[in-house]
């Protein structure tokens, strides 16, 4: 029992010295093992931490082992589709950065998706037809990198997929082996069930996206609500049993009547996940930017603003050129000491009586 304690110590430690070292760049650290162990004459103590050893000496604090690694299982298909068949809610939010991919993971958001409204929220488009591929693939790496535990999906933006399924299905690898993803979303109805069939055809799963249609805002006359005539109604339906068929395995359903998107719901055996579209869809989707409040140039209907985030960021950069202007920052705790045997050894060497006599010192 006693060498088991101690040899849970010894892995506690070793794993402590390993990260601490991988942090601070301290290779050397790294030379405990339990067989090396074995050859010290005097045990280590198992509360013994290079934490409290070596923290005064970093550049920055350094964060616990594992506070950053996802604690949950990494979802799938296979996890939404349960979800779907037990009819518990997908939550779906948008991610353009690795910051804000990490904040979704940590708070459990199912689907990661790197939306196309990233041209305007992130990259000050004023639609989001102007985004590229090249820019999409840029962001979606970095999401990739802080969102591990959701499923990622990322938008094929206006005009990689509309020109041919051929082109579609380049430009879909493209996203998916360049830019780190795990499926793609696309707008449009039975117009692209080729596209769709192809591009699944090579394993690659795809969301489809109906109602108000961003990328194509301009011939839908803006932003506005679809469906909302029994003409649209039913085209609308018939495009979302188009897309299931051509093997879509979810479907976005944007600025649709609550009713529409319901009966739409009911007649699908493919999640739908709404915007705009009420709270009888399989899951929910909104722009992570807005319900933060930090992008303001205007506030969707569907958009319920979980918080202020852009007055407050804004208040504390106000705050910070105060107290740069003011001198009040950087104080004592943001600011590295000199041990006071080296101060004196440097203040010889120069042989500077002003900077001996200065504040500083």
């Amino acid at each position: 029992m006693k060498q088991t304690k101690t040899a849970l110590a010894i892995q506690e430690l070793v794993a402590k010295v390993k990260y601490q070292s991988k942090i601070c760049h301290f290779p050397s650290l790294v030379y405990f093992s339990n067989k090396s162990y074995k050859k010290h004459s005097t045990p280590i103590p198992p509360k013994f931490s290079l934490f409290g050893a070596f923290q005064k000496s970093y550049s920055s604090q350094p964060t616990e082992p594992g506070k950053t690694a996802s604690p949950r299982p990494k979802t799938t298909i296979k996890t939404i589709r349960k979800l779907y068949l037990k009819r518990e809610p997908i939550t779906v939010l948008t991610a353009h950065d690795y910051s804000s991919a990490l904040l979704t993971d940590k708070a459990g958001i199912e689907i990661c998706l790197v939306g196309d409204s990233l041209a305007m929220v992130a990259l000050g488009y004023d639609t989001t037809t102007p985004i590229t591929i090249e820019e999409m693939i840029h962001h979606c790496r970095a999401v990739a990198r802080g969102a591990k535990s959701p499923f990622l999906i990322a938008d094929m933006p206006f005009g990689s997929y509309e020109t041919s399924p051929v082109d579609a299905v380049k430009n879909a690898i493209r996203i998916i082996k360049d830019g780190n993803m795990e499926a793609i979303k696309l707008e449009g109805g039975k117009e692209f069930t080729e596209t769709i069939k192809k591009i699944t055809s090579i394993g690659i799963p795809v969301m489809g996206h109906l109602g108000l249609t961003p990328q194509r805002q301009t011939s839908l006359g803006g932003y506005r609500i679809q469906g909302n005539t029994a003409i649209k109604a039913r085209r609308l339906l018939e495009d979302a049993k188009s897309v299931q068929e051509a093997g879509c395995f979810a479907l976005v359903l944007e600025a649709v009547p609550e009713i529409v998107a319901k009966y739409i719901t009911k007649n699908l055996d493919i999640p739908t996940i709404g915007i705009g579209a009420g709270s009888s869809t399989s899951g929910q989707v909104l722009v992570q930017l807005d319900m933060l409040g930090i992008f303001d140039r205007f506030i969707p209907r569907f958009c319920k603003r979980y918080a202020s985030l852009g007055t407050t960021i804004l208040e504390a950069m106000k705050t910070y050129r105060e107290e740069v202007k003011n001198r009040k920052f950087p104080a004592e705790a943001n600011c590295y000491p000199m041990p006071e045997g080296e101060l004196e050894k440097f203040l010889k060497d120069v042989k500077d009586d002003d900077l001996r006599k200065s504040k500083i010192i």
